[in-house]
């Protein structure tokens, strides 16, 4: 099987055994058997390194004679500290996925994953808290679980075989998404579609120093991040470095970010606890290089009146109905000298009036933090229909900061609606590798940056456009890309625009006098018949 064959077909098998289970509730068990066979796979691949350090003689271990080295070798191999000191999970015997999947018949089987992820939880104290421990309240039918253990059991994991090709990262990954498509709105609280985070990564380019996500959800910035650094450290010929920092309101969720995190081999902080980034904010000292972020759209109820003269409303207190443009603001404030955030929003973020949400816009133009404005095609998003945007904001657009060229009071607008030529389902699309290619070349040209191919930008009509300030004022601080950006003109027709709109307008006029001439015919023919016309 392929990679993309093996998910699937885990998926499917896994769907099967949901029965009365809602998928809201079914993704934490199956995710964190997931887990559970990761750590396990980890564990046995370490204690594999331990037995060759054990048999290298340019090993710190190294023990010369056979019979000794296969005397010790159980007790180095049951040594915690050789884990530890590699960042690999221990794991209890008991609790170990093989141990427990001999058991897979036991009627006391849910009970006992229960007890085995608290035993790993107790050996790995980055873990505490975080795993599921709820097996035992499932409304499985009796059996399902052993056999859930027994799909997920087909999962192989070597780190010297696979690499950087981390398999469970991908089927987390994709497990994640067929549960967003699957609980439709409420997969808001957890998934961003992994084309949107990769435009936004694209874009902003995370490479060295600090990123943060106010609203994190299930870590796919922090991981499409990392990502984006090791494919482009051989290209740029230096390390990347990303320290990582975020904050989820949903505990559950919470716990899907630090899985996450921990099967893609990351370190991050996600704060003390969940909470509101609003109320209980667990980075308020934090400034970040690199902001990713998809808040909840339009949210009403976000403490608003408890937060009236929060130092974070530098552009003006954000209306207690909508968070939007609280959001925006708090990232402004988390960013440091050099950062620059990515978010996505609703549309109506870029032209809203009310509540003094367009005099905060018109603040933040003024002020030249607003980098980027990018419009979103419909149905990238499986679980809300609201058109939405990107929002990308800079401390500074000066030369040597992002890029080498100076962009101040100037904003690229990119007008995505018609960008996107993937397509997931009837009623879902996606950006494809060439469509993320084409938005995020167009802003690093615009920019100057590293991540440039040296082309020099230039205005497309209908895509894309630079625009000053002033133009941006004669639009009363409008943010829609369609505003500036114009029309597109086909390649193929040449005829000027005054021209075909003289044309259409005659046709038009045409078209009125000979439907006046038919209605004017019409009456006669009913007058003829009798008709009051």
């Amino acid at each position: 099987m392929t990679n993309e064959e093996l998910k699937r077909t885990l998926w499917d098998a896994a769907n099967k055994l949901r029965g009365s289970v809602s998928a809201a509730e079914y993704k934490y068990p199956v995710l964190g058997l997931v887990f559970l066979k990761y750590v396990s796979d980890m564990f046995d691949a370490q204690a594999a390194v331990i037995r060759r350090r054990l048999a290298d003689p340019k090993s710190d271990l190294y023990v010369d004679d056979a019979a000794t080295r296969a005397e010790i070798e159980p007790t180095f191999t049951a040594d915690k500290t050789f884990y530890d000191q590699d960042n690999v999970f221990w794991v209890p015997p008991t609790a170990h996925f093989s141990a427990l999947l001999k058991q897979a018949t036991d009627v006391e089987l849910p009970q006992k994953l229960d007890v085995a992820m608290g035993e790993i939880e107790a050996e790995n104290a980055s873990l505490k808290g975080v795993l599921y421990r709820e097996f035992s309240r499932l409304a499985l039918a009796e059996g399902k679980l052993g056999e859930l253990m027994g799909i997920v059991a087909r999962l192989k994991f070597d780190p010297e075989q696979h690499g950087s090709l981390d398999v469970f990262g991908e089927v987390y990954e994709y497990f994640l998404g067929e549960f967003a498509l699957t609980e439709g709105a409420k997969a808001g609280e957890f998934y961003t579609p992994k084309s949107v985070v990769n435009l936004l990564v694209e874009i902003l380019a995370p490479f060295k120093g600090t990123i943060y996500d106010p609203a994190c959800g299930s870590g796919g910035m922090f991981v499409q991040s990392a990502r984006f650094k090791d494919a482009h450290q051989k290209t740029l010929g230096k390390k990347g470095d990303l320290a990582i920092h975020g904050q989820e309101l949903m505990a559950q969720t919470r716990r899907l970010c630090l899985m996450n995190l921990a099967v893609h081999g990351l370190d991050g902080d996600i704060g003390q606890t969940y909470g509101s980034t609003f109320t209980n904010d667990q980075h308020k000292t934090l400034r970040a290089d690199y902001i990713l972020a998809n808040p909840p759209f339009n949210i009403k109820d976000w403490d608003g009146d408890k937060l009236k003269g929060d130092p974070r409303w530098v552009y003006g207190p954000p209306p207690e109905g909508n968070a939007n443009f609280a959001w925006l603001q708090h990232m402004l404030a988390r960013l440091s000298s050099r950062g620059r955030a990515g978010i996505v929003l609703a549309n109506g973020s870029m032209s809203s009036q009310q509540s003094g949400e367009g005099d905060i816009r018109k603040a933040m133009v003024e002020a030249d933090v607003v980098e980027c404005m990018v419009a979103l095609p419909p149905q990238l998003f499986s679980n809300t229909q609201i058109p939405a945007c990107l929002w990308f904001l800079a401390a500074t657009k000066r030369a040597g900061v992002g890029g080498s060229i100076d962009r101040r009071k100037q904003v690229l607008f990119i007008d995505a609606r018609k960008a996107v030529s993937g397509r997931i389902s009837r009623t879902q699309v996606e950006f494809t590798d060439a469509d993320l290619h084409k938005i995020a070349l167009t802003y690093h040209r615009w920019r100057g940056s590293d991540f440039s191919d040296g082309g020099a930008y230039t205005d497309e009509a209908g895509f894309c456009k630079s625009v000053r300030l002033e133009e941006i004022r004669q639009h009363a601080h409008v943010m829609t890309p369609g505003r500036y950006v114009g029309a597109q003109v086909a390649d193929d027709d040449e005829e000027a625009f005054t021209e075909k709109m003289d044309r259409l307008t005659a046709l038009l006029a045409e078209q009125l006098a000979r439907g006046a001439e038919l209605d004017a015919k019409i009456r006669e023919k009913l007058g003829a018949l009798g008709y009051a016309v």
